[in-house]
């Protein structure tokens, strides 16, 4: 494409308008919006996969990471006819499952992509998932938290994985195997927390305001609900070092590894390496511990 304001593509039959193709969206990584578009393309077919049936947010930088930015729920107008929509709450979301949407969303300045928890027509949640947020901007005891976590829930017989945030946390996900609430993941993850924060309470918090917190890291085990959203895997994020929020490996996680390893530059072979890991995990039954937590006195935690 030549460097003009405005150029036209064509996915899967559908013509697209790229406005400005060399605005620069991430300067100090030197990415354009036609290098974003083209590392879009590269990374679709896994953050289409973790997004499709889902309600998506977008965060929208029309100029870039240093510009003015915005949350997107409501379906941006006018709609491409390839776009695609689901209503909850009274909100248009758009359903992200094809290219052409996934594109034409980056050419409207979205730079991170954010799914609900729960599937679109559905209150069953397809995984579990607990939050690790650092009370600091950088935490060089992120990885040592998730590692934490992994080690207890492996302790419980429920195999996770690990998930930057793409920012400054970790995801620990579990996917399961249908027949679970969210109220049950819920009582589940204040068990775990409660049992973390009293075995490292130098290292982990259960206070939801930040003001509260200190220097530890949270455990949140109640952003996991229906109606709220998490940064999607595969998504990028609008920081300097353009990273993308990355499944990991728990050897990584014990290896120290940091959340701006993984971006935009790298994502793709790491992918024609190692797959999908999310995609690799089986999907696990919680019918033992949630009975566990149900008899009174009673800890499967050691």
């Amino acid at each position: 494409m030549a460097k003009t304001d405005k150029g036209t593509i064509v996915v899967d039959g559908h013509e697209l308008i790229i406005t400005n193709p060399e605005k620069p969206l991430w300067p100090e990584m030197g990415i354009t919006k036609l290098v974003y578009l083209q590392k879009l393309v590269a990374l679709s077919p896994y953050l289409i996969r973790h997004c499709r049936d889902r309600y998506l947010t977008v965060i929208r930088w029309p100029h870039g990471i240093h510009g003015h930015s915005f949350y997107q729920k409501n379906a941006p107008e006018p709609l491409p006819s390839f776009v695609s929509t689901a209503v909850s709450g009274g909100i248009r979301y758009v359903r992200l499952d094809n290219l052409a949407t996934l594109l034409w969303l980056g050419n409207l300045g979205a730079l991170e992509f954010h799914a609900s928890f729960e599937r679109i027509g559905s209150m069953e949640p397809p995984e579990w998932v607990i939050d690790l947020d650092p009370s600091r901007d950088e935490d060089p005891r992120i990885m040592e938290a998730a590692a934490i976590v992994g080690e207890v829930l492996d302790s419980l017989g429920i195999a996770s994985v690990p998930k930057t945030s793409g920012a400054t946390g970790v995801q620990i996900i579990v996917p399961l195997q249908p027949g679970y609430t969210f109220e049950q993941l819920r009582a589940l993850g204040l068990f775990v927390g409660r049992f973390i924060r009293e075995k490292h309470p130098r290292l982990f918090t259960l206070e939801r305001l930040i003001k509260d917190r200190g220097d530890l890291v949270y455990f949140d085990y109640l952003q996991h609900w229906p109606g709220k959203t998490l940064s999607a895997p595969y998504t990028p994020r609008a920081r300097v070092a353009a990273s993308v929020s990355a499944p990991l490996t728990w050897e990584e996680v014990r290896a120290g590894v940091k959340p701006q390893h993984f971006h935009l530059f790298n994502m793709e072979r790491r992918l024609a390496e190692r797959g999908d890991l999310l995609e690799q995990a089986p999907p696990q039954r919680l019918d033992d511990v949630l009975a566990f937590i149900g008899a009174a006195g009673k800890s499967p935690l050691r």
